[in-house]
């Protein structure tokens, strides 16, 4: 396998696909510094403020002349991007199939609305952090005694619920109400303190009809909040015992996409695959869902120009440019990322992040865009207004009612969603150092394997996961969420 990778023809700068020695010579190039793992060389002389081009986009421009063969990072390349964007719609048709074979199924649980979960949990959703400890405690106890009934009682703690003001508490209660609402759960107790702010008066009309069994519990209304909350978690769980799967086609899937600790490879191997998939889903007629808008920018046009109309169009600006509005009312550049993570795993600006990140979008045209965790309706690509953070973006998708998450990292994170969350790595390195995190290993595409056959067996994957077979984050019991908060805490 050669030492370096170059992605495009016009590529001024190689990856290393394996740690270069200063003075080493490779081709026509001789490496004036040791180049880490997955880092940048320079394949000719980049004069000073010269754009510095790979994947064939500008990742930025150079603050000082870089020499062949130097290392190209943080110190001698930064960002271009700016605070705010004028946009024009340059319409470029994707390049869409619709699929006419025999369908893909699986077998999945059919909710009372129609909606189709994968999983027959039971969960426990907090109104206010007030109720965590007794969702924790009601989890355990109802796991011992009727965790055979189901598959698997699972408490869902936050810190929020009360003491938010505006668009923080209209947030939380949007994310709840989504979860409350995800097919994957057969059953659900929301658990109310009885004073907080988003007490059940306040909450239910945001949730609506949920289409699955979802009782409630006032703490204060109650003398033991324990005994009562097992009493309906038993019946939750009878009821959920009579649930059985049923053939479903795939068209019925939502997959939510995420990358996580990145590194120089997810963008070449693990993004490019999930744009694979998310071709073949779209092509099927399932639903997927592209977050992290931070990590848009720089790339954003390439998204833009694939909106299926002009409506779709003004809507990705307008997430682009308040997001942009989010970061400078605090006071914040808008390229502060990325991650010291991501930097030490080769990734230089934004705009190096973001040209890998949205190829998770593959070539579909985007159908719609949702507000910070709003329900996914369409079918093929749709983008979620949300944040980067890997907790955050899990939650959103999930609450937007992604059933499973497909998570693409080069450095690693044990972390999971409360839906299963398939973590494939960029590099066969991590799949090899953690397996007990990574379910499929995509730095095998560094080599040889093809993109086809990559792709092919991700899809199975799936398929297995969609039938009851188990994520890592699932076997490890790494679950959990987290939501957006912006505002005054009283």
């Amino acid at each position: 396998m050669k030492k370096l990778l170059k992605i495009h023809e016009k590529d001024n700068v190689s990856l290393a696909v394996e740690p270069v020695n200063k003075g080493e010579k490779l081709a026509d190039i001789t490496a004036k510094d040791d180049i880490p793992f997955g880092h940048k060389i320079a394949l000719k002389d980049i004069s000073k403020g010269e754009s510095v081009i790979n994947f064939g986009f500008s990742i930025g421009n150079a603050f000082n002349d870089i020499k062949k063969g130097e290392w190209v990072h943080s110190h001698n390349l930064k960002s271009a991007i700016e605070e705010h964007g004028e946009y024009t719609y340059n319409h470029q048709p994707a390049e869409e199939t619709e699929y006419k074979g025999k369908m893909p199924t699986f077998r999945g649980y059919v909710r009372e609305n129609g909606s189709i979960g994968i999983r027959n949990e039971i969960w426990i959703l907090p109104l206010v952090g007030c109720a965590n400890k007794t969702a924790e405690i009601l989890c355990k106890k109802a796991n011992e005694a009727y965790g055979s009934l189901c598959d698997g009682f699972y408490a869902f703690t936050h810190p929020y619920g009360c003491s938010q003001l505006g668009e923080d508490h209209k947030n939380t209660q949007r994310i709840l109400a989504g979860l409350a609402k995800h097919p994957n759960a057969c059953g659900v107790l929301l658990l109310s303190l009885g004073c907080e702010n988003n007490n059940l008066e306040s909450f239910l009309p945001v949730l609506g009809d949920c289409g699955n069994n979802t009782r409630t519990l006032v703490l204060q209304g109650c003398c033991d909040e324990i005994s009562e909350g097992m009493k309906i978690l038993s019946e939750l769980a009878d009821s959920a015992s009579h649930q059985q799967r049923t053939e479903v086609t795939v068209d019925k899937l939502v997959i939510g996409f995420k990358c996580g600790g990145s590194d120089a490879f997810s963008g070449i191997t693990a993004n490019p695959l999930c744009g694979r998939l998310t071709d073949m889903l779209t092509a099927f007629g399932s639903s997927a869902i592209l977050t992290e808008v931070p990590e848009m920018f720089g790339a954003e046009t390439a998204l833009m120009n694939r909106a299926k109309d002009r409506g779709v169009f003004n809507a990705i600006v307008s997430m682009i440019n308040d997001f942009k509005e989010y970061f400078v009312r605090h006071g914040q550049v808008v390229y502060e990322n990325p991650s010291p993570g991501n930097k030490e795993g080769g990734i230089t600006t934004l705009e190096e992040k973001s040209v890998g990140c949205i190829q998770k979008g593959g070539s579909a045209s985007v159908r719609d865009v949702l507000e910070y965790g709003e329900q996914c309706i369409e079918s093929g690509l749709n983008l979620l207004t949300g944040p980067g953070n890997d907790i955050v973006s899990c939650t959103n998708l999930a609450a937007s009612g992604a059933q499973i998450i497909l998570f693409t990292t080069g450095r690693g994170t044990p972390l999971g969603a409360p839906v299963p969350t398939i973590k494939i790595a960029s590099n066969s390195g991590l799949a090899r150092r953690k397996a007990n995190w990574i379910d499929y290993n995509a730095g095998e595409i560094l080599e040889e394997k093809s993109f086809a056959t990559a792709a092919a067996e991700l899809f199975n994957l799936i398929l297995s996961i969609a039938n009851g077979g188990q994520t890592k984050n699932e076997i490890n019991g790494y679950r959990e969420i987290a939501i957006l908060k912006d505002g005054v805490t009283l």
